[in-house]
């Protein structure tokens, strides 16, 4: 019988795509927003790609750092449930796989099915079969440390760097305006790369990071124009 070809799904994107798109955005959103008010203080260019530099190192740093942290925790409450039922298994074997019996008649298979799926599954992996249908581990969606961290990491650089870039090319009496607009254009780009990579509307994700990315930039000008004024 020929083998079947593996469909891909995007469930299996989510472990790097969520780190991605929350870096890309954070660069954006965070770079742009300190640049415009940074230069909605009246500060020189200089100045202004002196803080950008600095926010982009600093941003680049702290989310990696946030999520290899965050998701090591996730991996290591994994880990930990894993553990735990190796060696029940191994101290209980017929409780554990009368409760495998009792997940899968729960799902709606008969009792003798649900013995012989069983049976069958804890011969191949009881561990496995228990992470699956037990504790919700899958293999596409397990907590990766690094990976979330790279991902993050290198989309919040890319994300930053575009406004920075603007700075560098836009005339200086041009810069503020020049800087939001761009900067909400990278911002629905990416809403709709991160809706097409994981299979949701297009409209919906585009919408909800224009809307937070154009209130954090709208506050941070105005305290920008605040802190100019009174200095």
């Amino acid at each position: 019988m020929p083998r079947l070809a593996v469909e891909p799904h995007y469930v299996a994107r989510t472990g790097w795509l969520r780190a991605a798109v929350l870096g890309a955005n954070d660069g954006i959103v965070s770079i742009a927003s300190l640049i415009i008010g940074v230069a909605a203080s009246n500060a020189t260019r200089g100045e202004i790609l002196i803080a950008g530099a600095a926010g982009l190192v600093a941003g680049a740093m702290s989310m990696a750092a946030g999520e290899y942290v965050s998701v090591s925790s996730q991996s290591d409450t994994e880990q930990a449930d894993l553990g735990r039922e190796r060696k029940e298994h191994d101290n209980d074997k017929a409780a554990e796989h009368e409760e495998l019996v009792q997940i899968y008649v729960e799902r709606g298979l008969k009792p003798e099915t649900a013995q012989e799926v069983a049976t069958q599954l804890v011969a191949r992996d009881p561990v496995a079969a228990h992470a699956r249908d037990e504790l919700g581990i899958l293999e596409m969606t397990a907590a990766r440390p690094l990976q979330a961290a790279w991902a993050s990491a290198t989309t919040f650089i890319i994300g930053a760097a575009a406004p920075l870039l603007v700075v560098v090319l836009a005339p200086a009496q041009l810069a503020v305006p020049l800087i939001a607009a761009s900067s909400l254009a990278f911002l629905a780009l990416l809403g709709a790369i991160g809706a097409m990579a994981g299979g949701a509307n297009i409209w919906r994700g585009t919408a909800r990071v224009l809307i937070w990315g154009a209130l954090a930039m709208a506050l941070t000008a105005g305290i920008g124009r605040l802190v100019g004024t009174a200095v």
